[in-house]
């Protein structure tokens, strides 16, 4: 009788670590996947502004000097734009060789000014006086972390809203009694579209004036998708069991 035992016990044990297993199985017989989306086109509220300004002296202190001086006066005149942030990119100086690529003949140096701003008329008059000593080096629109933040926080009650809706549907069309959510993973996403900017139509302040280029900001598409998993209760049939219950 004792090998008996041991036998006895294993049995026992092995049905008690399997019945978890197919308890989750049971769990998982009406669940469905579903998966609800939202998205808006929302207007950029920023506009930023790259210049710089980039020349060559043969000695490199007096072309620092210079660059710093033209910075300082480009810097106090767009800190003077009410609504205008303002401040100093990136900066570097390299040599310029002779031909032979042996001696240096002179130093080339490039610093930038960057702007940034809600008010777009503002800083496009702004940037095109600016023109007048230093260069364009880009332009891009983009959404304040505030505005996003608003439009986010929107959707993502839209798209839990949108999701419940499709359960809710999804259990009627089955002839459930109703739903229970198991799982719903929330995430949002953003695909800028690309400004336009107006170079040749554009409108005079006064005469002798820099044109100032008409601008189309552009949009961000704003999407928040929920993805979920649902399980149904299934109708009763007359005598009390579920139906399709095994």
């Amino acid at each position: 009788m004792l090998p008996i035992r041991p036998l006895f016990l294993a049995l026992t044990l092995g049905s008690a670590l399997s019945a978890p297993a197919l308890y989750a199985e049971e769990l998982r017989y009406n669940q469905v996947s579903l998966r609800a989306e939202v998205s808006r086109e929302v207007a950029h509220d920023r506009m930023h502004v790259i210049l710089y300004i980039e020349q060559q002296k043969s000695r490199p202190a007096e072309l620092a000097a210079q660059i710093t001086r033209e910075l300082n006066e480009a810097l106090q005149q767009s800190r003077a734009v009410a609504g205008v942030d303002s401040r100093l990119g990136s900066r570097a100086s390299r040599p310029v060789h002779d031909e032979a690529g042996r001696r240096i003949v002179a130093w080339r140096e490039r610093a930038e000014l960057r702007l940034e701003s809600a008010d777009f008329a503002a800083l496009a008059r702004l940037t095109g006086q600016l023109q007048e000593r230093l260069q364009l080096a880009g332009m891009h629109f983009s959404l304040s972390p505030t505005s996003r933040r608003q439009h986010e926080e929107q959707l993502l009650r839209e798209a839990v809203a949108a999701f419940k809706g499709r359960a809710a549907l999804l259990s009627d069309s089955l002839g459930a009694n109703g739903y229970r959510l198991v799982r719903l993973d929330l995430r949002s996403q953003g695909a800028q579209r690309e400004p336009v900017l107006r170079a040749m139509a554009v409108s005079r302040l006064d005469e002798g004036s820099m044109p100032t280029p008409e601008i189309e900001a552009g949009h961000s598409t704003l999407l928040v998708v929920a993805d979920g998993v649902i399980e149904v209760d299934p109708p009763r049939s007359p005598s009390g069991m579920t139906t399709g219950q095994r």
